[in-house]
């Protein structure tokens, strides 16, 4: 077995218990129904949403941090009503995302680097240790660390991404 595939298995069902939960914890709001969840190990896609209303997830979310685990969540949560990134989509994942615009670019700036483990252990060390939040450098991949000169934070910050998100 190789160590990608002993990873997933070692870590799927913690994945798929996380992802209950905050599906739960999101659904109180939006009331929706979904057949099946299913936690993949996939390469460059953190979820999806079929039109059999059956929602996957991507296992290595559990090495995201929470914000944007539920920001993932509620995105595939709300293609349960709409399968496309049209405006009225946007506007049910922000009923409940008020900031998905930061998120959106959050995630893209760590989908450059790919989904590695090595990389998102690395992301993951960033914001529990709270460097993200108290201004400090820490061992991460550069344009994660850098200092935003708008808003002052360390580590992924919308303001460092110059890609725009369609809303």
């Amino acid at each position: 077995m190789s160590s990608v595939t002993k990873h997933y298995t070692q870590h799927k069902e913690a994945a798929r218990a996380l992802i209950l939960v905050r599906l739960e914890h999101f659904n109180l709001h939006y009331k929706l129904k979904w057949n099946r969840v299913a936690i993949r190990n996939q390469r460059r896609c953190w979820g999806s949403c079929s039109s059999l209303k059956n929602l996957n997830f991507n296992y290595k979310i559990l090495l995201l941090p929470p914000h944007l685990q539920d920001y993932i969540i509620v995105h595939e949560l709300c293609h349960l009503v709409e399968l496309n990134h049209g405006q009225h989509f946007w506007d049910l994942v922000g009923e409940q995302m008020p900031e998905y615009k930061a998120h959106v670019a959050e995630l893209r700036a760590i989908d450059k680097h790919g989904h590695s483990v090595e990389y998102l252990t690395k992301v993951q060390a960033l914001y529990i240790s709270g460097a993200h939040q108290r201004n400090q450098e820490v061992d991460a991949p550069a344009d994660l660390t850098r200092s935003c000169g708008s808003c002052g934070s360390v580590s992924v910050c919308a303001c460092l991404v110059g890609k725009k998100v369609s809303a």
